[in-house]
């Protein structure tokens, strides 16, 4: 019996005060859907690594990179990236290129100017991109529809500047109508193997749903915000966290401040770090999903962990004749379809 409940009922924070919102819609065009990626360094100038500042519109970042890696003739390991895009956008991203004693094409931009991809800057650096380096993502998005127009959508709104965002993977996480999904619960139940998931897409898939459910249990007691005893907490912008034993006013007001948020496991091999309640919380999907979290363990992918809530960086909400346009930075990892299931109904959010 499948341990994946497809589709899933995960809750919204703004439902129990502002009900479910009306219907919406968004990515319209690639132009209505824009991302930029951000990183808090520049590259050096110099190295063995040709860095690339790109614009993709309707491409995947892993297409992008098979045809970069045609262009300069090169192996795609041999190109890095920080993090994967989305395809129906306009986005700009880093890319490097292992090109040791010797230029890029003189042709290259005419090359990749055969797909949909504009090549925007060049620099050199002595080190490949590596996954997760990006401080985050700048996104600029446009909504249209009953959503928009209603008379609480921009007191949606605030409530999301004001108290943040349920963390949720998004949906492009796990596939078509979740198919990605059940192909992690079968390849896990068959033992992991690398050359049936090269890039872990299947491990990640099975990973970000148990976090969901997990936050999805927080967000209906009500704790998703508030830390629990025994709670890993995470500083807002950063990776450090630490231990909770019991929290007191100071903590809780830096909570309420979005200063530092609770945290959930995402499954693997390793100690939980979490305690208390906190930790009942987490235990408690060995139960839900015994196979799914024996698989992980098995497959030697590492524990980690992940905010329960995002804060939206530099956010602001501009109206037009069409709908609305919003802008706002998400740290990375950080999904804008979290974002917009609050403010929205839409089939695939």
């Amino acid at each position: 019996m499948s341990e994946i409940r497809w589709p899933p009922n995960w809750p919204r924070a703004l439902e129990a005060r502002l009900g479910t919102p009306p219907p919406g819609a968004y990515r319209a065009t690639p132009e209505a859907f824009l991302v930029e990626e951000l990183l808090d360094f520049a590259p050096q100038g110099e190295g063995e690594h040709l860095w690339l500042w790109v614009e993709k519109r309707d491409l995947t970042t892993l297409e992008l990179v098979k045809r970069l890696a045609r262009a300069c003739e090169v192996r795609p390991r041999d190109i890095g990236y920080a993090g994967l895009k989305d395809r129906q956008a306009v986005t700009r991203q880093w890319l490097s290129v292992h090109l040791p004693g010797r230029e890029a094409p003189e042709d290259l931009a005419a090359r990749l100017g055969e797909t949909p991809v504009r090549l925007l800057k060049l620099c050199r650096h002595p080190r490949k991109l590596k996954r997760g380096v990006h401080k985050g993502n700048r996104f600029r998005l446009r909504l249209t529809g009953e959503a928009c127009e209603a008379d609480d959508f921009d007191a949606r709104w605030q409530a999301l500047v004001e108290q943040g965002v349920p963390n949720y993977f998004g949906p492009q996480r796990f596939g078509h109508e979740g198919r990605n999904l059940g192909r992690a619960e079968a390849l896990l139940a068959r033992g992991w193997r690398k050359r049936a998931d090269p890039e872990g897409l299947l491990l990640s898939a099975a990973r970000s749903y148990l976090f969901n459910e997990l936050l999805a249990t927080r967000l209906a007691e009500g704790s998703w915000a508030t830390p629990l005893p025994g709670e890993l907490v995470i500083l807002d912008g950063t990776a450090s966290q630490f231990l909770v034993e019991t929290p007191d006013e100071a903590l809780l007001a830096r909570a309420e401040r979005l200063d530092l948020h609770p945290s959930g496991v995402l499954w693997g091999k390793g100690r939980l770090g979490s305690r208390d309640q906190a930790a009942r919380r987490e235990q408690a999907l060995t139960t839900a999903a015994p196979a799914l979290c024996a698989g992980l363990e098995a497959a030697g992918v590492s524990l980690g962990r992940r905010a329960l809530r995002l804060r939206l960086g530099n956010p602001s909400l501009q109206r037009d004749a069409h709908g609305v346009w919003l802008a706002f930075d998400l740290p990375r990892g950080g999904f804008a379809t979290a974002v917009l299931r609050e403010l929205m109904t839409h089939p695939t959010l």
